[in-house]
């Protein structure tokens, strides 16, 4: 049995595809399932049910796995200690950020810091909130970009930057004349907001005391922040969004923005990890390259004028 066999286990239950599961290892499908069946032969069980679409761990299986993520959490502590003591930042670094924020936060520092870093393998991927605390917790990724606070012990985070809140109204909306908004008088039945799993909806849904549906023919929630601007030009209505999403608006989309009166809803972002880690020198290293590359405006933000949204 190897740490290499037992990390390819890992990835097909990760991935429930031994497709996917191979390409996230860098390896050819046939090597990962070559070498899961030794592990299988060397175990005597069979860990996985490969008549199931998707792929589903057996019984035994399911036992193995949760002592193989233990194992390799332990083993990745002996290759984090010597690369804590180098002077010279390499190796791989795995970042997950949620989609909120990932189009707009990603472009900051992603250059940057391969350009500053070159010997850091660095790994992106697009996760929502709930599933960078996962895979946090198993060791799959080194540190998540996502809202805070998350009120759970067991992570640090560290605040990267407060973003306000906007309101993306068409001309026809009472709202629109308003040089300011307040979150009362925004009508329900006019709002366009992400499908569930998202932090940004739940904010949202607090700022705006959300109750209904939209009026109207269509009921439509969106993953994605650009289709519901999008939904506001082409229906009408309202949506929200946050300072950097409005930083990427031309002057035309510009002139349907209205920001909201003190004090001003706002989201907390932050870098977030497990508590027991010795990528701190990364983890010091991208907060550097993302607080140089932030927007003044952004930046500059007090406290005293906003409103932290809670995400829970």
């Amino acid at each position: 049995m190897t740490i290499t066999q037992i990390e390819y286990a890992i990835a097909v239950d990760q991935f429930r595809h031994f497709g996917k599961a191979s390409k996230s290892c860098h390896v050819t499908q046939p090597t990962l399932s070559m070498q899961l069946s030794k592990l299988e032969d060397e175990l005597g069980v069979i860990l996985f049910d490969r008549s199931k679409s998707p792929i589903l761990p057996t019984q035994e299986g399911l036992a193995f796995l949760k002592q193989a993520r233990i194992a390799v959490k332990e083993f990745n502590k002996l290759r984090n200690v010597v690369e804590s003591e180098s002077t010279e930042l390499s190796g791989k670094f795995t970042i997950a950020v949620i989609p909120t924020l990932a189009p707009y936060v990603i472009p900051l520092f992603a250059k940057d810091f391969s350009v500053k870093y070159p010997k850091v393998e660095l790994v992106i991927e697009e996760r929502k909130t709930e599933e960078i605390i996962k895979l946090l917790d198993e060791d799959s990724i080194d540190v998540g970009i996502l809202v805070t606070p998350l009120s759970k012990d067991e992570i640090i985070e560290k605040v990267l930057f407060y973003e306000p809140f906007y309101l993306f109204c068409d001309p026809k909306s009472p709202l629109f004349k308003k040089n300011k908004v307040s979150p009362e008088s925004i009508q329900n039945e006019n709002l366009w907001i992400l499908d569930e799993g998202h932090c940004f909806r739940d904010q949202v849904l607090k700022i705006c005391k959300y109750k209904g549906k939209r009026k109207g023919d269509i009921q439509f929630q969106s993953g994605n922040l650009e289709t519901l601007k999008n939904m506001v030009k082409s229906w009408g209505g309202e949506t929200l969004l946050p300072k950097l999403a409005i930083d990427q608006l031309d002057s035309k989309d510009r002139k349907w923005v209205r920001p909201f009166s003190s004090p001003v809803p706002t989201r907390e972002v932050s870098l977030v990890h497990n508590r027991i880690y010795l990528k701190e020198k990364y983890i010091d290293a991208l907060q550097e390259v993302i607080l140089s590359k932030l927007p003044e405006d952004i930046s500059s933000l007090k406290m005293k004028s906003l409103k932290i949204i809670p995400i829970q």
